[in-house]
């Protein structure tokens, strides 16, 4: 409904929808990309393509499917587009390595120590997921969105989703059961 009011030039549900939206996708973007400022470009560049899309918007699907929909295709987009040259940048190569992080964190007070740790392993876990997985599991756990939901937006059938989201549990459980063990 939002959508087909800016679509009548309301100016006000354009500002609904971008306030209802703009935190859960921003996160998209930065969990996808581990890079804050791509994730900011992208971002934006969301927006740019639903303000020019607003004249030929169509509410086949929920505007929400729609928005990840043109998200999930910009992330598509850049990671093509950056495949060739390296996928490793030097940003990514400077990182510490996933065992100096769980070090660094044995430096914090005892009561915070273990959350820290736990949070360490299972962000270096999920950043570790194979793409697929790791889209369909947060769109999944973090936007709520249903199987049918999260391929209609990867453009992947809804047993291919579920397998993505299975896959991306036992690769999380076994992951994260691994490196705890470490500690």
């Amino acid at each position: 409904m939002l959508m087909l009011r800016y679509q009548d030039g309301d100016m006000s549900a354009f500002e609904s929808l971008y306030q209802a939206h703009k935190g859960p996708l921003f996160r998209y973007f930065v969990r996808q990309l581990d890079d804050p400022q791509l994730a900011e470009d992208l971002y934006q560049e969301v927006w740019s393509k639903v303000i020019k899309a607003a004249d030929s918007y169509q509410p086949n699907a929920k505007f929400t499917t729609w928005l990840y929909k043109i998200a999930h295709n910009l992330i598509i987009d850049h990671v093509r587009a950056v495949k060739p040259v390296d996928l490793f940048s030097d940003t990514n190569s400077t990182e510490e390595p996933f065992e100096a992080q769980i070090e660094s964190t044995q430096h914090q007070p005892d009561g915070d120590l273990e959350q820290q740790q736990k949070s360490s392993i299972l962000k270096r876990c999920i950043a570790l997921l194979p793409a697929v997985q790791k889209e369909a599991l947060l769109l999944n756990i973090e936007m709520g969105f249903t199987a049918a939901v999260i391929g209609e937006i990867a453009g992947a059938s809804i047993e291919a989703t579920k397998s993505r989201i299975r896959y991306a549990n036992q690769g999380l459980k076994t992951c994260v059961n691994q490196h705890w063990q470490q500690v």
